[in-house]
């Protein structure tokens, strides 16, 4: 079945509710021709997650554990792979219920610290691989803070002082 997405915007998207989509045991996910976002909503429905291989990673994927806080399907032999799954969680409710559950509880642990300390890792890493100094053009000009701050009016000077922060060390997400 394919969500028709124009009929969906028509009618206000009353069918494609999240909270009417956490009523089943088992919630799939399988990607699409692309990376798709609907993981962590699949995940924080608290049912146990059928993951199908995912070839994209999305930024909390290093602490998804199998069988821990999900459960994995391989897409050779898919259908049995599913059907497995599935007898399993039924012989077993109450550890299918709490694999579910720890996916959730991963989805709710998840803060902003934890993704600022991925973005930050992330263009660490992705930095330490360039092998070249960018060079700024002879017509830049430097930008400080007070220059910034002095344009700003009182609610954005408050935002903008509270987003200067140093980041958190602290890794939810375990690293490979």
């Amino acid at each position: 079945m394919r969500q028709n997405w124009e009929e969906e915007a028509k009618s206000g998207y009353q069918n494609s509710k999240l909270s009417s989509q956490c009523t089943h045991r088992y919630k799939i996910y399988a990607e699409g021709f692309a990376w798709s976002v609907s993981l962590k909503y699949i995940l924080s429905c608290g049912s146990m997650a059928l993951l199908i291989d995912p070839l994209y990673q999305d930024f909390f994927s290093r602490g998804l554990e199998p069988r821990v806080n999900h459960w994995p399907v391989s897409t050779v032999g898919m259908c049995e792979s599913i059907r497995d799954a599935v007898k399993w969680g039924n012989a077993h409710p109450e550890e299918a219920e709490r694999v579910g559950k720890r996916g959730q509880r991963l989805m709710q642990e998840l803060g902003m610290d934890t993704v600022y300390d991925y973005m930050l890792h992330l263009l660490t890493e992705y930095a330490a691989l360039l092998d070249f100094r960018p060079a700024p053009p002879h017509t830049a000009q430097e930008a400080c803070a007070g220059s910034v701050l002095c344009l700003a009016d009182d609610r954005q000077r408050r935002f903008l002082e509270s987003s200067a922060a140093y980041p958190v060390r602290r890794l939810m997400i375990k690293a490979n």
